[in-house]
């Protein structure tokens, strides 16, 4: 059975569990007692089981690491955390995947040994065929309180927003501010808990905020990676370079992360949200999916306002609607 295959098989008993010989079959046009074989020799291994039989069985991919630990957070270092916890479930991945989880575990535990103030640090990891997936927790005061806090916001939401734009620590003596930043970036799904907020950004480029009903104490981050990614740090890192240059001079920005629930961005002050600290970087780029349109104010404040204060930040908007690039493009007229 070949590695494509495998993943293959993978693929589909994670998306449905049920009928799985028979689509098996009818993706690679062999027979239902072919398919079935190649899932027998999968449980065999240890890496698929099943429930339920004949038309009712149901497969699902094993759990092949499942491990929990309570930490006491004072005299922390997160490289044992890394040795102790991560590294030997990751010993088997090729040195780019356990790259990647070296720097966000180390970098994730680290925020939450610095920052947190929590007497406890929790750390798990999960593993099957496909993906690994690691949580940091802590019971501190919360990641989005601490960031409304120390930048005196008006509202817990904002902290998102000022996180989706990187560069952004409430210890500058100690910290540059780029770990939850690339964190995300290099992960397939990056998730972020706090009292009644849950930020999730994934690989395809979503960034959804949800509210919860319960107010959960402390922070949670929960990270997913693809065992086979492809995914370097190098390539990640320059992604978000000046040309020549190894600074973090560029940044992606989720503008729909801005307009809170039942608002339009129609306001100076909501541009002027937008666009704080913007001048930290080089390039800033504008993502609009989500936003159905913007106000004349908004697209002044952000495109005529903020660039003649700081000419040398660049603005690029993409993903806009025909009505946000007729009011970006009004904004734009008046700097002629």
């Amino acid at each position: 059975m070949t590695d494509d295959l495998r993943h293959s098989i993978f693929e589909l008993i994670a998306q449905d569990g049920g009928n799985v010989a028979v689509r098996l079959a009818a993706r690679h046009g062999v027979s239902r007692q072919s398919a079935s074989a190649w899932l027998a020799k999968l449980k065999r291994e240890g890496v698929v089981t099943s429930t339920g039989v004949g038309r009712g069985v149901r497969y699902r991919l094993a759990v092949l690491a499942d491990v929990r630990q309570v930490y006491e957070r004072a005299g922390l270092n997160e490289d044992r955390v890394w040795r102790e916890q991560v590294a030997p479930h990751l010993a088997d991945l090729s040195p780019n995947v356990r790259d990647v989880w070296h720097y966000a575990v180390t970098e994730m535990v680290n925020n939450a040994i610095d920052h947190s103030g929590s007497e406890k640090v929790k750390v798990g990891l999960v593993r099957d065929a496909l993906n690994t997936s690691v949580y940091i927790a802590d019971e501190g005061e919360g990641i989005f309180l601490k960031i409304q806090r120390a930048l005196n916001l008006y509202d817990p939401r904002e902290a998102i927003l000022e996180l989706a734009k990187g560069k952004l620590t409430t210890d500058p003596v100690n910290h540059t501010g780029e770990g939850i930043f690339f964190s995300s970036k290099v992960m397939d799904a990056f998730d972020i808990r706090s009292g009644k907020l849950h930020f999730v950004h994934d690989d395809w480029g979503t960034d959804v905020l949800l509210e919860r009903g319960a107010d959960a104490p402390g922070t949670v981050v929960l990270m997913r990676l693809a065992n086979d990614s492809k995914r370097t740090l190098q390539d990640v890192f320059f992604q978000f370079a000046a040309p020549e240059e190894y600074t973090f001079s560029k940044t992606i920005v989720p503008v729909k992360l801005a307009q809170h629930e039942g608002e339009k961005l129609v306001s100076r002050s909501q541009a002027k949200r937008l666009t704080m600290r913007f001048e930290r970087f080089q390039t800033v780029v504008l993502d609009f999916a989500g936003v159905e349109e913007i106000g004349q104010a908004f697209a002044d404040e952000v495109f005529r306002v903020f660039h003649q204060a700081h000419p040398g930040t660049t603005l690029l908007p993409i993903n806009q609607t025909a009505e946000v690039s007729n009011m970006v493009r009004r904004a734009l007229a008046y700097l002629k």
